[in-house]
């Protein structure tokens, strides 16, 4: 594998480009500490390149040509292979002004360092072996989490959670095709043949592993990333209402006029551990007044392409040819029912609903009543209740692409066995299921696949 100790020295500004009370600049590359001696200089005459790993120093960051004082800053010194990127490193942490930080990284380049590209302190870090490419690829989720789940998921995944159940199946593989390899090649040696239902059940093990870990995919990005969420009903069931009570505030207008929201009115919300993207859209009805048409027409288009429908009924009303209409536009849509207005008289069948809707909750969007009922019933429609988020799971498209062609090739094997055809060509599909799960984990990836991973982290990680 390709190794950047001996590479060119880079520098980038690795706290958010933001005012904020400290900000760091990190230098990575065999001459790191060379380079940072050159502008930050030591309150007591010590230098970077004098002093061990682990240890810091105070003192001030100078320009290189007039040594006009920058800032104050503590300077960290990590020594290779004991450094986040396995080379030499150093992090420079001063005040966190951005202007002051800009000219601070221009005199470390300056100096001999080049900026950072995106992602490539952590490549380095991988192509140095601190780290698989999934744990590296978890570095972001970590960054990027927006709850206490997704944070969970990303620690896990940063911890090797992943890359350990791949490794687990990619172990149980490996043993059945050098089983089958050594039975066919060394017939003089009386290797025993594997059985055909054993080799089934082992099959059969390593796939359902990998199923699993697809299945969890969209759960996962439900916690990491969001769901395109619509609120649809037809009007004055309290759509609006509803959109205010899970934003906090007053997003859309809400009064007792039929059509008063004309367009989608959107705002993203968290829910639980889920974050939700929502749209209020018009009320789904017939209407000769041109604008609410177009309104009603944008919010069929938002009901198809929905991840997520919350179809709202008025409890105080019977169900109408609007509420059906509705029913059968969202059947095949992931769904909550949610029957508003609970603190009225109740004329609504409700049996019909739940017969028509496997999750169905009775609210008040007008007080709040029975909002801990939606938040569960979201996480049920979208399987983020039974998700165990330091398992393991997969992050990436890169990754559950590596995933199902690996599950392809086990089910491949499977059928091969099923219809007795000879084991050489069941081997060479445990064999092209291994291969993927290699890929998957990094230890077989190509170096286009790694720049791909990287190109899309932040500058500074």
């Amino acid at each position: 594998m390709e190794t950047y100790k001996e590479s060119q020295v880079i520098a980038a500004i690795s706290t958010a480009q933001a005012p904020g009370g400290i900000g760091v600049i990190r230098i990575s590359g065999a001459r790191a500490q060379e380079i940072a001696d050159q502008v930050f200089h030591g309150v007591h005459g010590k230098t970077l390149q004098e002093i061990p790993g682990y240890m810091a120093l105070y003192g001030t960051v100078r320009t290189l040509d007039t040594e006009e004082i920058l800032d104050e800053a503590v300077a960290l010194n990590f020594r290779e292979p004991h450094s986040f990127t396995g080379e030499n490193v150093v992090e420079l942490s001063c005040h966190g002004g951005l202007y002051l930080l800009h000219r601070v990284l221009e005199e470390v380049c300056r100096a001999g360092a080049r900026p950072a590209q995106p992602g490539e302190f952590t490549k380095r870090a991988f192509l140095n072996g601190k780290m698989g490419l999934t744990e590296a690829e978890s570095v972001m989720q970590i960054v990027s989490a927006q709850g206490a789940q997704a944070a969970r998921a990303a620690m896990a995944g940063r911890e090797g959670a992943l890359e350990r159940r791949i490794s687990e199946v990619r172990t149980k593989l490996v043993g059945i095709a050098g089983h089958l390899a050594a039975w066919a090649d060394y017939p003089e040696e009386d290797i025993p043949q594997l059985g055909a239902e054993l080799l089934k059940t082992q099959l059969a093990e390593a796939r359902d592993e990998i199923k699993l870990l697809l299945d969890q995919f969209e759960a996962g990005r439900a916690i990491r990333e969001g769901v395109d969420t619509v609120i649809a009903g037809r009007p004055n069931v309290g759509k609006s209402t509803l959109m205010n009570l899970l934003a906090g505030c007053e997003r859309s207008i809400v009064t007792q006029y039929a059509g008063t929201t004309r367009d989608v009115v959107e705002e993203t919300v968290r829910l639980g551990d889920v974050l939700l993207h929502l749209a209020d859209t018009a009320g789904l009805r017939i209407t000769d007044d041109p604008v609410e048409q177009i309104g009603v027409t944008r919010a069929r288009d938002r009901v198809d392409s929905a991840q997520l429908v919350m179809a709202v009924f008025d409890s105080s009303q019977e169900l109408n040819e609007e509420d059906l209409e509705l029913i059968s536009a969202v059947r095949n849509i992931p769904c909550v029912a949610v029957v508003n207005k609970s603190d009225l008289e109740n004329k609504i069948d409700l049996e019909r609903l739940k017969k028509e809707f496997p999750h169905l909750v009775t609210i008040s969007a007008a007080s709040g009543s029975g909002l801990e009922e939606l938040k569960q019933a979201v996480a049920e429609v979208l399987h983020t209740s039974s998700l165990d988020p330091s398992a393991g799971m997969l992050f990436t498209e890169r990754q559950k692409d590596a995933a199902h062609r690996a599950k392809e090739c086990m089910e491949e094997a499977e059928q091969a066995l099923d219809l007795g055809i000879t084991y050489d060509a069941i081997t060479v599909s445990v064999e092209g299921a291994v291969s993927a799960l290699l890929e998957l984990t990094g230890e077989r990836a190509t170096t286009a696949v790694v720049d791909e991973v990287f190109s899309k982290f932040c500058v500074g990680k």
